[in-house]
């Protein structure tokens, strides 16, 4: 019986390159919008009211504001993993699961590159208040605002992180 991660028909070597740039050029228009729509310092502008809203805010360093003022650093060992990434799911083989979620992941990385290289920050613009709620009932403050970049990051590793589990249970049936 075949597994998530089963290196079973991979997908042509075109598939996570146009992946990855049609998350790159998403991310990279939310920006350009954001950039031009939103004011930053205002109050978010509801989007999906109760769950998702407008908020411009810049980052000079990693999600929390880790390593802030280290914008071009970061941009480079991002711009080291997204391309890594890349060249690893076209030059070996891999399932498609795998290949589309570092796909993500390396258009995430990507993403954020261009803006730390470019403007020596990255550009936010997403607040998810049921996030906040949550962050802040564990004593961590409000969610970072974030954008689709960091989406791909989150959503990639996640995906990882539950494939890793499923195939590890599989594994012992």
């Amino acid at each position: 019986m075949p597994t998530l991660l089963d290196r079973t028909r991979p997908l042509p070597v075109w598939v996570p390159l146009l992946l990855a740039a049609l998350l790159i050029a998403a991310d990279q228009a939310l920006k350009a919008w954001a950039l031009t729509h939103l004011t930053y310092g205002a109050a978010p502008i509801p989007f999906l009211p109760g769950l998702l809203e407008w908020q411009l805010t810049f980052n000079t360093g990693a999600a929390w504001s880790l390593f802030s003022g280290s914008a071009v650093p970061l941009a480079l060992a991002r711009l080291a993993v997204g391309v890594g990434l890349l060249v690893y799911v076209t030059v070996r083989p891999q399932s498609r699961f795998l290949t589309v979620v570092l796909s993500i992941i390396a258009a995430g990385a990507i993403g954020n590159t261009i803006d730390g290289l470019r403007q020596g920050k990255v550009t936010d613009m997403l607040h998810a208040p049921p996030l906040s709620a949550v962050t802040r009932a564990l004593g961590a403050g409000d969610f970072p605002i974030f954008n689709i970049a960091d989406s791909c990051v989150v959503v990639g590793t996640l995906l990882l992180l539950i494939a890793s589990l499923v195939q590890g249970r599989e594994k012992k049936v």
